[in-house]
């Protein structure tokens, strides 16, 4: 069914997305652009997050814009910090296409 880019293979894909990422500004895009947001690993590619959201949720995938953020300072008691870097995805879906994240957790 999918033909992938990647060479991950399904186990190494399923750990391409971490988390949904739902903000006001995300939850925007969803309604307006078709688009999702995901946390993703930091190695991953364009085509890896592609063939993992077609293989997750069984969509058809437009196009994927990726944003890799810087961590922020901190303080952790006396000793200034860092939190880690981390990327952020967005998933456009192809018109008619949804991803419903309640149904996708049960099942």
């Amino acid at each position: 069914m999918i033909t992938s880019v990647s060479s991950l293979g399904k186990e190494g894909l399923m750990n391409v997305l971490v988390a949904p990422h739902v903000t006001e500004k995300t939850a925007l895009a969803m309604q307006n652009a078709n688009q999702y947001a995901f946390r993703v690993r930091r190695d991953a590619s364009k085509p890896d997050i592609k063939a993992a959201v077609e293989l997750m949720f069984e969509v058809k995938v437009a196009d994927v814009n990726v944003i890799n953020e810087p961590g922020k300072t901190r303080r952790f008691g006396k000793t200034p910090g860092r939190t880690q870097d981390w990327k952020k995805a967005y998933v456009r879906l192809a018109p008619g296409q949804t991803i419903d994240y309640e149904a996708s957790r049960k099942a």
